[in-house]
C-alpha cells in the first residue's frame, strides 16, 4: 500500500473513529495527529516521510530500537505453531514456560514465580489481587490498605489509575476507597530549600507516619516505582529508598515495586531495585520485556509472597484470556536474550549513559531551564521563567508544550510532563546518535526561549 499517498484518507478515517489514549477527543477530531509509517533502528518515520529520532524509545519500550528481526522471527514462527492457546485450567505453553524461568534468572534469588499479563496496568491489578490473598490466607483479611504516592503513574485501569496519584486520572473515575497517598520525593518541586538528603529522609517518613495514622494492622503494602518516570522521571534523593525498605521491614508491609519503566536497563542494571538496593516483595514488569513487540506485563513474586500463597488450598481467582500468551512470551524469550548476549545493559550502563547525562548537564545553565536530572537512560529538563523563584515557563505547561512540539518538527520525539522535557532513549544509541538527541534538544530550547522573550 502506498501509505504517503493515502495519507489524507487514514488521518481522516482516524480522526473520525479512533479514540486515541490521553488525548483531548475534540482537539484530535478537529486537528489530527501523525500517522506513523515504519521504523528502523532508533528512527520513526511519518507517512509524510518525516524522519524522527525517537528519544522516548516508544513509550518506555523500544530499548532495544526497531531492527531486531530475531524477535519478529521469534513471533513469526510461534503463530506458525501454536499461535494461541490459554494458561488457565491447569494449561500451559512452552515460550510461557520458558520465559517464565528466564525472568526468575535475572531477577534476585528471592524470585521464583511469575504471574503473566499483558500490561503493566493488568500487572498492578494482579498485585492487588496477590496482596489481598497474601493476607487472606494468613488470617489477615483486615490488611487491605495500600500506600501509594502523588504524581506516581502505575496505569489507567480504574484500579491502577486509584494507585497512582496523578490528579487529572482521579479527577475522571470514582477510584477505590483503600489507597492512600503520601508525597512524591521530588525534591526540585517539593523541597528545593531544603537539603537534598534531609528531604528525602522527611519525605520517606510520611510513609511511617501513614502508616501510624492508618494502622499497621489495616495496612497491606506500599507501592512505588524506584525512579517516577511518567510523573517526570523524579530521581530520589540518596537517603529516600533506604528509609522506606526500613520502615517496610519495620512495620510488616509489603513493597512492591513497579519496574514497568525501570526494568530491563533503564537505570543500568536488569532493575531499578537493584541500582537503588530495594528488596521488593513483588515487581511489576512489561514495556521492555519484549521491547515493545507484543503486549505482555507481569508480576514477579517473592518467596515470601509465593510460599504463603502455594501452601494454601482454594482457586486464585483472578486471570486474563491472554496471560502468557505464546507469541508474546516467545518475543520476551527473543528480548532476553538479545539483552544477554548481546551485553547490551553493561554496555550501555559503561559507555551511553555516561555520555548521555554528561552531554545532558550542558543545558544547566540554560537560561530556560530549571534543573537537568536523570539516571542511567533516561531524564528531564525542567524549564523555568526565573531560575531563582524556579517560575514555570508559562501558565499550564504551555512552554513545555511548545518546547516538545519545537523540537518534533526538528526531528527529535520527545515528550512534556508538567514543566518539563522528558526523555528515555534506546539502549542501543551510539554517541553520535545521543549528540544528535542533545544538539535538537538544544535547538527547541534555543528556539522556545526566544518564543517566550527569555
Amino acid at each position: 500500500m502506498n501509505m504517503q499517498a493515502n495519507t489524507g484518507n487514514l488521518k481522516q478515517l482516524d480522526q473520525s473513529h479512533h479514540l486515541h489514549p490521553f488525548t483531548d477527543f475534540k482537539d484530535y477530531a478537529t486537528n489530527g495527529g501523525r500517522v506513523m509509517s515504519r521504523a528502523e533502528h532508533i528512527y520513526i518515520y511519518t507517512a509524510e516521510g518525516h524522519k524522527m529520532l525517537d528519544g522516548m524509545s516508544g513509550l518506555w519500550c523500544c530499548n532495544l530500537g526497531y531492527s531486531q528481526q530475531s524477535i519478529v522471527d521469534a513471533v513469526t514462527e510461534q503463530l506458525g505453531q501454536l499461535p494461541y492457546y490459554n494458561n488457565f485450567f491447569q494449561c500451559s505453553n512452552q515460550p510461557a514456560i520458558e520465559l517464565a524461568k528466564a525472568l526468575v534468572d535475572i531477577t534476585p534469588e528471592r524470585f521464583n514465580h511469575v504471574f503473566f499479563t499483558n500490561s503493566g496496568s493488568e500487572a498492578n491489578d494482579t498485585n492487588l489481587r496477590l496482596v489481598s490473598r497474601y493476607y487472606q490466607c494468613q488470617g489477615r483479611p483486615e490488611k487491605k490498605l495500600i500506600i501509594s504516592r502523588k504524581n506516581a503513574y502505575h496505569g489507567s485501569t480504574i484500579a491502577a489509575a486509584c494507585l497512582g496519584g496523578m490528579g487529572p486520572m482521579h479527577e475522571q473515575t470514582n477510584g477505590i476507597d483503600y489507597v492512600h497517598h503520601i508525597e512524591q520525593p521530588h525534591w526540585f518541586e517539593v523541597g528545593p530549600d531544603e537539603d537534598p538528603n534531609e528531604f528525602g529522609l522527611r519525605v520517606a517518613r510520611q510513609l511511617e507516619e501513614k502508616i501510624e495514622e492508618l494502622g499497621e494492622e489495616n495496612v497491606a503494602a506500599f507501592i512505588a516505582e524506584p525512579v517516577q518516570g511518567a510523573g517526570g522521571v523524579i530521581i530520589p534523593p540518596d537517603s529516600y529508598w533506604p528509609e522506606i525498605q526500613r520502615i517496610c521491614n519495620e512495620r510488616d508491609i509489603l513493597l512492591i515495586a513497579d519496574e514497568v519503566i525501570c526494568g530491563f536497563g533503564r537505570t543500568g542494571q536488569w532493575w531499578g531495585s537493584e541500582t537503588y538496593g530495594i528488596e521488593p516483595d513483588l515487581m511489576t514488569f512489561a514495556k521492555a520485556v519484549t521491547n515493545g513487540f507484543q503486549p505482555l506485563g507481569g508480576v514477579m513474586v517473592a518467596d515470601k509472597v509465593a510460599d504463603v500463597l502455594l501452601a494454601h488450598e482454594g482457586e486464585f481467582a483472578h486471570g486474563l484470556t491472554y496471560s502468557g500468551h505464546p507469541a508474546a512470551a516467545a518475543a520476551g524469550l527473543a528480548t532476553l536474550n538479545i539483552l544477554k548476549e548481546g551485553n547490551v545493559i553493561a554496555d550501555a550502563a559503561a559507555n551511553i549513559a555516561p555520555h548521555f547525562q554528561r552531554r545532558l548537564q550542558e543545558f544547566a545553565d540554560h537560561k530556560i531551564v530549571g534543573q537537568v536530572r536523570g539516571r542511567g537512560m533516561f531524564a528531564a529538563v525542567e524549564l523555568v521563567k526565573d531560575k531563582s523563584s524556579r517560575e514555570p515557563l508559562a501558565a499550564e505547561s504551555a512552554g513545555a508544550l511548545f518546547c516538545r512540539n519545537t523540537a518534533n518538527e526538528l526531528g527529535l520525539m520527545v515528550r512534556q510532563t508538567g514543566n518539563a522535557m522528558i526523555m528515555a532513549p534506546p539502549l542501543i544509541c551510539s554517541t553520535s546518535e545521543i549528540d544528535s538527541l542533545i544538539d535538537m534538544l538544544g535547538q527547541a530550547l534555543d528556539v522556545t526561549a526566544k518564543h517566550y522573550g527569555i
